[in-house]
């Protein structure tokens, strides 16, 4: 994973055996039955993509490897680490993952009309993931870049665009995942609209005038909550 000039650097981070993680997938998939695709399914994800998770780790796109966790009625930490027997004394937390899917509308209302998110966009040694600050213009999401860096895009490329708010500590959150076909905006008055939007000022600084709307094709969400000892969505 490449670092991005359009935002925050998100590429530190703790060491994943991700070898371990594929094995307990696939481990949890065997016991209740389940194809690859249906997982994916349940996810929120293409199969492409679900593959492009379980290959690259965490640090491309975390809240879909809550996701996945959630599906497979497991925790974050037991998908990454491995369970962990709890201290003597002390019993494990009550309730297990749950994955609530959101509407379309439930989806675009999380994403807002600004924030930070991320793109992944293909390359050849595999996908490249980049964060970016956006903002949201007629159902599209738009970010801006300068020329000839990666999230610099050619008009027509696919593009995924995923955007989550994760809390490890209560195990909640949610995760919404766009995919589409990546355009630049050229037209004079659109881009002046663009630049009054809130959250159009890019983060990075710097002259970015490449803008690039990603016009969804697909749009899926899935809020992660948890089902209660006595049987309560929480």
């Amino acid at each position: 994973m490449r670092p991005t000039e359009s935002g925050p650097d998100t590429t530190t981070g703790p060491t994943i055996d991700m070898d371990a993680v594929r094995q307990r997938i696939a481990d949890r998939r065997s016991r209740f039955g389940l194809a690859e695709e249906t997982l994916a399914d349940r996810a929120g994800m293409a199969p492409a993509y679900f593959q492009h998770v379980i290959e690259a780790g965490p640090l491309f796109d975390p809240g879909g490897l809550q996701r996945i966790a959630a599906a497979l009625g497991m925790t974050y930490e037991d998908l990454l680490d491995g369970p962990i027997d709890p201290p003597p004394g002390r019993s494990a937390p009550s309730g297990h993952p749950a994955l609530i899917r959101l509407t379309e509308a439930e989806c675009r209302d999380r994403i807002g009309d600004r924030g930070v998110g991320r793109i992944a966009l293909p390359a050849d040694a595999g996908p490249v993931v980049l964060p970016v600050n956006y903002t949201v213009d007629g159902g599209t999401v738009v970010y801006r870049t300068a020329p000839h860096t990666v999230a610099a895009v050619l008009p027509g490329s696919p593009v995924s665009f995923q955007v989550d708010r994760i809390d490890e500590r209560t195990r909640r959150g949610w995760s919404v995942l766009i995919t589409g076909a990546a355009e630049h905006v050229t037209d004079p008055a659109a881009v002046a609209q663009l630049e009054r939007r809130p959250g159009a000022e890019p983060w990075a600084g710097g002259d970015r005038p490449v803008w690039i709307r990603i016009r969804p094709d697909h749009i899926t969400g899935r809020r992660i909550g948890a089902v209660s000892a006595e049987g309560r969505l929480e």
